[in-house]
């Protein structure tokens, strides 16, 4: 069955820069968004769990969008512009500033404070569909949702809807690919970034709204461009990365009770590429950068291939 819509790739999350006294340093999410364009990535996505879409005001949402669409479109970067919000009211207002923007494609969650039926989430995505005026949408359906869909139920509720052309979630054992190879063949299926060349392989998955760029945006990129052409050694590469994440990245989540957001902005400040640093927004607890800075070696020694580039100095 054809896709929906070519979307596809390597997309890196757009992180908030966050002061000492809470606020956003546009000044500082400016330069961010130059750095992803240097890069070269296939596309900059905002307002992401890692974008910290739950803990932004109206006017920083629009501000955060504006500033995005207008760097990206001066170069010609595709952009995707997340409307995530629990509140479905807010979300579809977001859906309807975001749409003027003419972003490659709108992502959106199901309404999140009681999950939805099949049946309600068909309705939510039809209106979605009907405010984003003609922008395809990605449904961002994570693990920490309040309903995780299989693939049989995700094709049930994004399939009367045509808006819907790509949809970011976790991925799973061989039983999981077959399941989606059966059922969501027509849509853009993105995975876990360190797991992409395993989707890739299983001929599912055609991108990441990618952790591993959040790690080393070039690095990133080169990867996920060696899948084209040699998808063995960029499995052996994940196999390296799925060690280092699970070795130094998900203990602090599964020990420490970190959230997925500091795990992102813990990642990037390894990574040393930009003036992000790891401050999340209160209340949530953000890990220090010194702890970053011990597991920078460490990354470097396990993933040479993802960091043969200069890192970023203040």
């Amino acid at each position: 069955m054809t896709r929906r819509h070519p979307i596809a790739g390597n997309w890196a999350s757009l992180l908030l820069p966050i002061r000492d006294d809470d606020s956003i340093d546009f000044a500082a999410l400016a330069e961010e968004i130059d750095i992803l364009i240097e890069a070269r990535v296939d596309g900059i996505y905002s307002n992401g769990t890692a974008g910290e879409f739950h803990n932004q005001t109206e006017a920083e949402y629009d501000r955060i969008q504006a500033l995005l669409a207008s760097r990206c479109r001066q170069t010609g970067m595709p952009f995707v512009i997340g409307a995530c919000q629990p509140d479905p009211r807010i979300m579809l207002e977001r859906l309807k500033r975001a749409a003027p923007h003419r972003p490659t494609a709108i992502q959106v969650i199901l309404p999140d404070w009681w999950p939805l039926t099949n049946a309600e989430a068909i309705d939510f995505l039809k209106r979605a569909s009907d405010v984003a005026g003609g922008i395809p949408l990605i449904l961002y359906n994570p693990p920490h949702a309040k309903r995780v869909l299989s693939p049989a139920d995700l094709s049930r509720v994004c399939g009367p809807c045509p808006s819907v052309v790509g949809i970011k979630l976790a991925d799973g054992d061989d039983n999981w690919y077959a399941e989606a190879r059966r059922h969501l063949s027509e849509f853009a299926l993105f995975v876990p970034g360190h797991h992409l060349a395993t989707g890739v392989k299983h001929g599912v998955a055609v991108g990441a709204f990618s952790n591993v760029a959040c790690l080393s945006p070039r690095g990133a990129q080169a990867w996920t461009d060696l899948m084209k052409t040699d998808i063995e050694t960029a499995l052996e590469i994940e196999g390296r990365l799925c060690a280092f994440m699970n070795d130094h990245i998900v203990p602090f989540r599964d020990h420490e009770g970190y959230s997925n957001a500091a795990l992102d902005k813990l990642l990037c400040a390894i990574g040393n590429w930009g003036p992000v640093g790891t401050r999340l927004r209160w209340p949530y607890r953000f890990i220090e950068n010194r702890r970053a800075d011990k597991l920078q070696l460490t990354a470097q020694l396990s993933l040479p291939e993802l960091f043969s580039h200069s890192a970023y100095q203040t």
